[in-house]
């Protein structure tokens, strides 16, 4: 029977950067085969950069095939900035249907695709200070833009990447933008680009974030789980 000691499980030790960058090869075998982020499934098909800015941007709070099918029938009609700046909100309202708050994006991704035009010649730029002035466009999807789009290293923290670094007691921090500034510093630079890409894949099928397949988590033997508490 395991104990908890201090948040923690006793006799695990919070992970430092070596013990990170293992449990990332141990996530990585065994969700070989599984379908990743579909923000990645898009990147990995398309390898264009104005297609992950703008699926990232429809992804927040919806569902990865809501998101897929909602992206293709957009792309589909405006596969790029400038076609999109030139449709209607009201027609991207319905091509980007159900989305989550479907009606705020449409005006957003339309005023990201003038933007684009109008600042950056229609190319989407490759760093965080000249993505985030972009409409509807934070941090964290800036830094997923750079990894996914291209294949820069940065560190894009949603919530399964917040939760699970301090669930491994590697990061001690209450909110998703402190998280990344921290990982900035103790994560090895060599494990950026796909460090969210493996721990959202991760938090979605394994650790999850209300009772955790810990009995067939790769990570069992090692893992604190602080804060943890009912798990499967």
């Amino acid at each position: 029977m395991t104990r908890k000691v201090g948040g923690r499980i006793s006799g695990r030790r919070p992970f430092d950067a070596r013990r990170v960058g293992a449990s990332l090869r141990r996530i990585e075998r065994e969700l070989e085969g599984s379908q990743p982020p579909v923000v990645t499934l898009i990147a990995e098909a398309e390898r264009d950069p104005y297609k992950v800015l703008i699926s990232t941007i429809l992804s927040a709070r919806t569902k990865d095939e809501v998101t897929a099918e909602s992206s293709a029938r957009l792309f589909a009609v405006a596969p790029t900035a400038a076609e999109l700046a030139r449709l209607p909100p009201s027609r991207i309202e319905k091509l980007i249907f159900p989305v989550g708050f479907y009606r705020t994006k449409a005006k957003n991704v339309r005023k990201t695709a003038q933007a684009l035009l109008a600042d950056f010649d229609g190319v989407v730029p490759d760093t965080i200070a000249e993505l985030v002035k972009l409409p509807g466009v934070g941090r964290k999807t800036a830094n997923l833009v750079l990894t996914e789009g291209f294949q820069k290293p940065a560190i894009c923290v949603d919530t399964h990447v917040h939760r699970i670094s301090n669930l491994w007691g590697f990061i001690e921090t209450e909110q998703p933008e402190q998280s990344e500034m921290v990982l900035r510093e103790k994560l090895p630079r060599r494990y950026w680009i796909d460090y969210n890409k493996n721990l959202v894949s991760f938090g979605q099928q394994i650790c999850t974030p209300t009772s955790p397949w810990c009995s067939r988590c790769p990570l069992n033997d090692w893992c604190p789980r602080i804060g943890v508490g009912r798990t499967r």
